[in-house]
């Protein structure tokens, strides 16, 4: 198989006496889309925050395209090409909708114009801003300012940012966490079209196995910090291991969850 996108070998972070994540190897490739699942207090959050650069790991690599990318901060690893998402949204509360995008846009474009060319590019910048508004149907709250928005266009405004930085990971962690039964399939869907295009890696922290059976190439599970499954989704959901430490089903229910 060919390079992957993203990596982390034998990614470990100890709290004091405390192992949350300990020894996680894994490898994701573009074109999957990877939900990460376990119980509460699995290390699943953990994993997400080292692998994006709000941690710093105690131990172990992280790597982006065969690159180790381990000593970056979360800013770096942006600039580098890692998108995320988080459960609570990270918005600039007090700007507009599409202000809020258009600094995205202008922090991917950073440096590409001179001082000549500055209005020119930001009135490019807003225009860009708009197509990202557009695919994630928030066209027609553009001005509103982001601190009013309903929980669930929050949501929305923060995938719209992510994809403005044009990452090769984008990283979603419970991304439908909060929202209204209307909501949650806006969200999938815009999650299906990143899938689609074929050239992202995606990375889901998902509670809810009807969105991880919906959406998932590959489950893995993460079971007191150590990774515990790793395989197609039907094949994970139905093994034992997952039974007693994630579902706490029967065999035969398992299986048909699996199955839908």
């Amino acid at each position: 198989m060919s390079t992957p996108v993203l990596e982390t070998r034998d990614l470990t972070i100890r709290f004091g006496g405390h192992v949350a994540v300990d020894s996680v190897s894994c490898a994701f490739h573009a074109g999957q889309l990877t939900a990460i699942v376990g119980p509460n207090g699995a290390g699943k959050t953990t994993y997400f925050n080292l692998v994006s650069g709000q941690l710093a790991a105690t131990s172990g690599q992280v790597l982006l395209r065969g690159a180790d990318i381990t000593g970056l901060g979360a800013a770096g690893r942006t600039q580098r090409g890692i998108g995320r998402a988080f459960q609570i949204t990270s918005l600039f509360p007090n700007l507009s909708v599409i202000e809020n995008v258009r600094l995205a846009v202008q922090a991917k474009a950073r440096g590409a114009s001179g001082l000549l060319s500055r209005w020119a590019s930001h009135v490019d910048w807003i225009d860009r801003a708009e197509i990202y508004l557009a695919e994630v149907n928030l066209g027609a709250v553009r001005d509103t300012v982001a601190a009013a928005l309903p929980h669930g266009d929050k949501r929305k405004l923060e995938v719209a940012i992510m994809m403005a930085l044009e990452p090769d990971v984008f990283m979603f962690d419970e991304p439908t966490a909060g929202m209204s039964v209307d909501e949650v399939p806006v969200i999938l869907d815009l999650i299906h079209k990143l899938k689609a295009r074929g050239d992202k890696t995606i990375l889901l922290v998902e509670h809810k196995m009807d969105v991880v059976r919906s959406l998932a190439d590959r489950i893995i599970v993460l079971h007191n910090g150590r990774l515990v499954a790793d395989g197609e989704p039907a094949e994970v959901i139905a093994s034992a291991v997952v039974q007693e430490a994630y579902l706490g089903q029967a065999p035969k229910r398992a299986a048909e969850a699996a199955h839908g």
